[in-house]
């Protein structure tokens, strides 16, 4: 499949994690990793890109730096923005500034969904309330279930 994307900016500290991402959409768009903000930074400011993807930990900045930048008339892309653990404070701070908030644990399986489909002008999602795919009444979602182990990690 060509990529009908323009660049996806994946901003990831940790090499394994930036791999795996880059994997989970590589087919589907031109991948850009960035290991450090200010590479990010640099590439958010010359714009073109449809999707930031980016780790809420960024050493002494963050995601959200990132995401208000790019935001900020450049061609307005869709942001993702995700974290280690659920954090509902965090998960609202992300929505406020028109981002889409995700656990890194769901973001290689679910990370296809948000490139491709049509997504909402908002992340509408209530972050206090617990993920429908961790119970275990099953569902629309409990595919993915089996990908995630007990402690939250993708297992292969």
């Amino acid at each position: 499949m060509s990529a009908t994307l323009s660049p996806v900016l994946i901003v990831e500290p940790n090499d394994a994690v930036r791999h795996t991402l880059h994997d989970a959409v590589g087919a589907l768009a031109d991948v850009e990793p960035h290991r450090e903000f200010g590479t990010a930074r640099a590439r958010c400011l010359a714009g073109s890109f449809d999707f930031l993807i980016t780790n809420m930990r960024l050493g002494a900045y963050n995601g959200l730096h990132l995401a208000y930048l790019c935001m900020a008339g450049f061609g307005t892309p869709r942001v993702i923005v995700y974290t280690d653990a659920r954090d509902p404070s965090l998960a609202r701070e992300v929505q406020r500034a028109g981002a889409f908030y995700e656990v890194s644990a769901c973001l290689p399986i679910t990370l296809a969904g948000y490139l491709t489909g049509r997504l909402p002008p908002r992340d509408r999602r209530e972050p206090a309330r617990p993920d429908r795919r961790r119970q275990t009444r099953g569902g629309r979602r409990c595919w993915d279930r089996h990908l995630v182990d007990e402690n939250g990690l993708i297992t292969s």
